[in-house]
């Protein structure tokens, strides 16, 4: 049973992150009959410790306090990407889930558990913004660059920021029943459980092309998106056999032209569903899907949501479908 909590937070912690930890486990609720926990924060680097906002905090517990925990959860901070951390951390976290306790990372606080070793052969979460260094860095892990967090129980890693409200109500469920999670989801005015995942947030540049031999094509291609073409009608604009013209576009945009042209209609109807008030259908058919049901169908795989929920997401609820 889930009842005795710790965030270990290190110089320049964020101070968000860390809010989150607090605001699921930290507060007591018990006037509304939910359980109360266990909580503290504990600090691996001295008492006095500095946020990245720029104001310091006073922390009364150390990394002693970390050998109690059911949880241990590790907020993200400054440059955690690219800083050293304290052996003596890296060797609690270790212990506690060798005897049991599960740990849990919110947005950059993943790099504390990787160097800890505890994501070797394990799936993650990370915000998509530090996927690429995470992967690069440790490379016994997978990366799940998508998703809004991963449970691979005991090891709970989270995506950017508010990422880290689902895991830890994620958590919450798990241990203690819906009813308790959808109750303090209640409190803080959050969803219990979002739909789709990090994906609809990520900002993805389309390739393009890092030779002259396509470029026109590219531009030709980015101009009549609602139209259907063939690899054989782009070769012949590209003056090329079919053959040379597929080998010449995946060397200079790492990409096939149907994957190309795919990711560039989807970009615009994310463009057209966030600025405009035009119908999915109209959207639909501008984008060079033909009908919503395409549209819908492509979007889901591309961004891990529906039409109507990213422009609710980007636009509010009052959003015209």
């Amino acid at each position: 049973m889930l009842q005795n909590v710790a965030a270990v937070v290190l110089d320049g912690v964020n101070p968000f992150e860390l809010a989150v930890v607090c605001e699921v486990f930290g507060i007591d609720r018990s006037d509304d009959g939910l359980p109360v926990y266990d909580f503290a924060v504990a600090s691996a680097e001295g008492p006095v410790l500095n946020t990245r906002a720029g104001y310091s905090m006073n922390v009364a517990h150390g990394l002693e306090r970390l050998e109690e925990a059911d949880l241990i959860a590790v907020p993200a901070g400054a440059r955690y990407g690219s800083r050293d951390f304290p052996p003596e951390l890296l060797e609690a976290l270790r212990r506690g889930v060798e005897r049991g306790a599960r740990v849990l990372s919110v947005c950059s606080g993943v790099f504390v558990l990787a160097a800890a070793g505890l994501l070797d052969d394990r799936r993650c979460a990370v915000h998509w913004h530090d996927a690429d260094q995470l992967a690069l860095a440790y490379p016994r892990l997978t990366v799940e660059p998508d998703v809004l967090y991963v449970d691979e129980d005991p090891v709970i890693t989270s995506a950017g920021t508010a990422a880290g409200i689902d895991a830890c109500l994620h958590i919450v469920r798990k241990e203690q029943g819906p009813e308790v999670a959808n109750k303090i989801a209640r409190r803080m005015v959050v969803p219990p459980h979002r739909d789709g995942g990090q994906a609809q947030y990520i900002e993805r540049p389309l390739p393009r092309s890092h030779g002259d031999t396509v470029a026109e094509v590219l531009v030709w291609m980015e101009r009549h998106l609602d139209e259907e073409v063939t690899v054989e009608q782009l070769a012949a604009r590209a003056h090329m056999s079919p053959r040379t013209f597929a080998r010449r576009f995946q060397q200079e945009t790492g990409t096939t032209p149907y994957r190309w042209i795919l990711r560039q209609r989807v970009l615009l109807a994310q463009r057209l569903l966030e600025g405009t008030d035009e119908t999915v259908d109209a959207i639909a058919w501008r984008a060079g899907f033909g009908n919503a049901a395409a549209l819908r169908h492509q979007f889901v795989q591309a961004i891990g949501t529906t039409p109507n929920a990213y422009r609710r997401t980007f636009r509010g609820p009052e959003a015209a479908a």
